[in-house]
């Protein structure tokens, strides 16, 4: 009778626990759509304090972190959203290695780790840890829209890299990878089409257009950009840019 009891407690601290992940979740995705992602980050970290291998929580979490990474004005304040971003999409791919999602993040996070990194060596390896996790990311689903985006973008990093880094990747890796700005087009035009909403990438496809000397194709995707509603809290900044650098090229 003893051992009954204990069972069923378990068996409805297990269901307590589900209930309370799935009002959490609901909370931190409306908190989100409300451009409170700190406060939304919080939410999914109550998830994984007691559902470590919560799939979603994770992956959000990681996304989330680099996003907010991106706003800190110290160097080592980014490094430390970014490595926590890292983390959560490690956990995440731990969990599912054929999430699209979680190998999503975990190139994201690498996008970022890249951009921070000074040392030539872990340079490479975050730039190649990006095509890895973008290129598996569409090879689970072809139109995941944002990792097209950052194969797009990680074309024109690499096809527009300073001839020093692309010497030390050659040095590194025996080869520079196949990268080129049709590809970077190419990417982030089907991001376009996938995520119509997504400004990061609409300001970004722009720039490439223009460091491509190509303004009849950059100023329609600025015009485009001004236009989009703000769904993130860095779309009013990105917006400000695009519209700047249609003004500039107008």
């Amino acid at each position: 009778m003893k051992r009954l009891l204990v069972i069923a407690v378990i068996i409805i601290s297990g269901r307590v626990v589900a209930q309370d992940a799935t009002v959490l979740l609901k909370e931190a995705s409306n908190l989100e759509r409300s451009l409170k992602d700190e406060q939304a980050l919080d939410k999914y970290k109550s998830v994984l304090s007691s559902d470590p291998a919560n799939l979603q929580s994770l992956i959000r979490s990681s996304e989330i972190s680099s996003a907010i990474g991106s706003r800190q004005v110290d160097k080592k304040a980014k490094q430390e959203f970014y490595e926590r971003a890292k983390d959560y999409a490690d956990k995440a791919l731990a969990i599912n290695p054929n999430s699209a999602d979680a190998n999503y993040v975990r190139a994201v996070a690498a996008g970022k780790l890249a951009e921070v990194e000074s040392e030539n060596k872990k340079l490479v390896g975050h730039m190649k840890d990006i095509k890895t996790y973008a290129d598996k990311a569409l090879s689970f689903a072809p139109n995941h829209g944002k990792a097209n985006y950052v194969l797009g973008k990680w074309n024109f990093d690499m096809a527009t890299f300073s001839w020093a880094k692309k010497a030390a990747i050659k040095v590194l890796f025996g080869a520079i990878p196949d990268a080129s700005l049709e590809n970077a087009y190419k990417y982030m035009e089907k991001c376009k089409t996938l995520e119509p909403y997504y400004v990061l990438n609409f300001l970004d496809l722009a720039k490439a257009y223009k460091y491509d000397n190509q303004p009849a194709k950059a100023i329609p995707v600025l015009n485009q950009l001004v236009k989009l509603p703000t769904r993130t809290p860095d779309d009013v900044a990105l917006k400000a840019e695009g519209k700047k650098l249609l003004s500039e090229m107008q």
